[in-house]
Formats: C-alpha cells, sequence, structure tokens
C-alpha cells in the first residue's frame, strides 16, 4: 500500500517543519555570545536567561498536547511554528535585561509548543505511510540545526549583526510556514471528540516512556556540555580534538536518525531501543576504561548512534498508547525527557565535583542500560494505523 497523494505532500510539509526548527534553534544558539555581550552579561544572569527559556518550553509542552488535541496538531503546528519564526530574534533585540528574560521565556515556550504539535502531526502523517517515517522527521531537525549553526558561525565570522541574522532567519521561516501548513492533513485526523476527556491518569506504559525519554535526554544534554571537557582536561587533548568528541556524537545522531525508520521495520522497535542502550553503554563504557582522546571520540560516537533513534521511537509508542489523546500523551513524554535534557549537564557537573569527571560519566552508561531493559515497553498494543 502506498500513501496517497495528500500523505506524500504532508509528509514533505512535516519534514520542512521540523528542518525550519532546527534551523532557527542552530541560528539562535551561535549567536548567544553577541547577545551576551550587547547586553554585557556575566555569566550567571546570562544563565538565568537561558534557564528561562527551559522554563518557558516545559510550561508550554502540556498547553500544546492539550491545543493538539481539542483542535487538532494541524492548526496548533501552523500558529506554534509562526510563534517560534517570531520569538527566535526577539531575544537579539531585548534593551534590557529584563526584556531578555521575557524574550527568553516567550522562545521556549513557542519552541517547546512546536515541538510537541509537530511530532503530534508527524505521528498523524506516519499512520498513512506503510512504513515508519518519524525518524525521518527528527533527521531533518538535526540537519536543520546543522544548518542552522554553520550560519551563525558564517554570519558571525562576517560580522553581520545577530539582529540582522537572526531576523533574516526568521522572515525566512515566516515564508516557508504558510505553504508547508497548507500541505498538512486536515484538521480532523488527531483532534479528540467533543465528548472526549482530556485529562487522564497516565497508564503504566506512558511513565515508562517519560522515564525513557528522560535518560536517552538526560545522555544528550549531557554529552553536548561535557564530550569536550572531558577530553580536553581528563585526557589532556587539545582544544580542536576535544570538539571532535561532541562533532562524533552529533554526526552519529543525525546518520542513525536518517536510517531508523528502516531499522524499525527490519529488526522491530523494541530490538532497536534495545540495541541502541547497549550500544551506547559499551561504546562509551569501554571508552571510559580505555582513557584516551581517540577512544573517547569513538565512544560518545556509539553513545550518538545508539540514542538517535531513541526519542523517535518513544514518541510514536507514545502518540499510539491507547486511551490517551495523541498530543496529550506526546506532551507528556516531551516534558519529561526534555527535564531530563536540562538536568543532565548539571547532575554530571555535581557527580564529577564529588568525585571526578570519569566517574561522573559513567552515568550515562548506566542509562543506556536502563534504556535498554525498559525496551520492551516501546512495542506494546498500540492504535489501529489510519487507512490512507
Amino acid at each position: 500500500m502506498s500513501p496517497d497523494a495528500p500523505a506524500r505532500a504532508a509528509r514533505r510539509a512535516v519534514t520542512i517543519i521540523f528542518l525550519l526548527n532546527g534551523l532557527l534553534f542552530g541560528a539562535w544558539a551561535t549567536r548567544i555570545p553577541a547577545v551576551k555581550d550587547g547586553l554585557d552579561l556575566s555569566e550567571g544572569r546570562l544563565g538565568v536567561a537561558l534557564a528561562l527559556i527551559a522554563v518557558g518550553a516545559l510550561s508550554a509542552m502540556p498547553v500544546s498536547g492539550w491545543m493538539s488535541a481539542r483542535h487538532g496538531s494541524r492548526w496548533t503546528t501552523r500558529l506554534t511554528a509562526v510563534a517560534f519564526c517570531l520569538a527566535t530574534p526577539l531575544p537579539a533585540f531585548a534593551p534590557t535585561y529584563p526584556t531578555l528574560l521575557l524574550a527568553c521565556f516567550v522562545l521556549g515556550a513557542s519552541g517547546g509548543a512546536l515541538d510537541v504539535a509537530m511530532n503530534a502531526h508527524g505521528v498523524a502523517v506516519e499512520q498513512r505511510h506503510p512504513a515508519p517515517i518519524l525518524s525521518s522527521f527528527h533527521a531533518a531537525f538535526s540537519a536543520g540545526g546543522l544548518i542552522g549553526a554553520a550560519s551563525g558561525s558564517l554570519a558571525a565570522g562576517l560580522g553581520i549583526d545577530a539582529r540582522v541574522h537572526l531576523a533574516t532567519m526568521a522572515v525566512l521561516g515566516l515564508a516557508a510556514v504558510p505553504a508547508a501548513g497548507r500541505a498538512l492533513l486536515p484538521g480532523d485526523v488527531d483532534h479528540a471528540e467533543d465528548d472526549a476527556p482530556l485529562l487522564v491518569r497516565p497508564p503504566r506504559r506512558l511513565w515508562a516512556l517519560g522515564l525513557i525519554g528522560l535518560c536517552g535526554l538526560l545522555a544528550e544534554g549531557a554529552s553536548g556540555d561535557w564530550s569536550a571537557v572531558y577530553v580536553r582536561d581528563s585526557l589532556g587533548a587539545g582544544a580542536g580534538v576535544a570538539g571532535l568528541a561532541f562533532a562524533a556524537f552529533s554526526l552519529t545522531m543525525t546518520a542513525g536518525r536518517l536510517i531508523g525508520d528502516r531499522l524499525t521495520t527490519a529488526w522491530g522497535a523494541d530490538r532497536l531501543v534495545r540495541r541502541g542502550g547497549m550500544l551506547g553503554a559499551a561504546g562509551l563504557g569501554a571508552a571510559l576504561l580505555i582513557g584516551e582522546p581517540w577512544a573517547a571520540i569513538t565512544g560518545f560516537a556509539c553513545l550518538g548512534a545508539g540514542l538517535s533513534a531513541v526519542v523517535p521511537t518513544i514518541f510514536r509508542a507514545a502518540a499510539n498508547t491507547p486511551g490517551i489523546a495523541p498530543g496529550v500523551a506526546l506532551a507528556a513524554v516531551s516534558t519529561a525527557g526534555y527535564t531530563g535534557f536540562l538536568a543532565g549537564p548539571p547532575c554530571i557537573g555535581f557527580l564529577a565535583q564529588a568525585t571526578s569527571l570519569p566517574v561522573a560519566l559513567a552515568l550515562l552508561v548506566v542509562l543506556g542500560l536502563v534504556i535498554a531493559s525498559l525496551a520492551p515497553k516501546v512495542s506494546a498494543p498500540v492504535r489501529e494505523p489510519v487507512s490512507a
């Protein structure tokens, strides 16, 4: 069974939205130093501003899940995509620290809301295809992040003002959203019935999926902040070599998502997650025991590959959990995962302070094993797929 033309068009549209989300996120991340310099912020004050992005995201995810369930993910995706485009340049235009704090909260809220809505619609589109495709959307997000980061680095190197750069990216996004939005599936494909409950007690399976997401994104966040520090400070490598650890992690994460759908079809969701958790745990565990820069780079590459399919797989499983609206289920799992992503870096820091950084990074090995042990939860009974 091949998907019909509307389903194919919707797949392209969702891919564009995921790509756009990553593009704007990557562009913003590279201009944070310019925002810091523009307001002459200390590291502590910048940290508070960045924390408000997280607070905004965590606050908006449940709301976006409710909106996707009540009104459909088509409407919510279009609305939140426009909001995220408009919010991306706001921190660069903030004239004072209080306005920066507000801008960061709005940026986080719009980004978190879009994350839930676009994944909910991605699941609806996947149900109209004969094979899994959700991982390809996440690969588009990763690719967008790399392109956005490259654009930001180039703009910074050329001396282009952060306000000009981010505003240009926002305009490009606003130009793309209407065309993509028109190709999304109709609004009634995944909204709850008027009398359907939107607030229900999460089933045990959803708690397990949230725990998998928390473990996976905690490891991802910790890798981003501590991989280069570990290679440089603990293993004595130069700054150029140290940066290769996270580069390897990012590269294998993107590559793994590109083939994640095919592996899901070939192995099944539970085996994919179990093997991914074991690969990440074994690779990083061996690297920590060897204690050489080349081993660390290889170990973080294994971790990236192992974690690459975890988020798409648990999002698919959450959205197909019987008895709860897809948007609400996705919001719950996304919130748990994003909490782990935020908690990862400070957790490693506190553990490293109490012990050592290599010992602290062993936590990521444990998380990989936890993911592997919970893998059967991703293949529990799901909703019937929707016919094309």
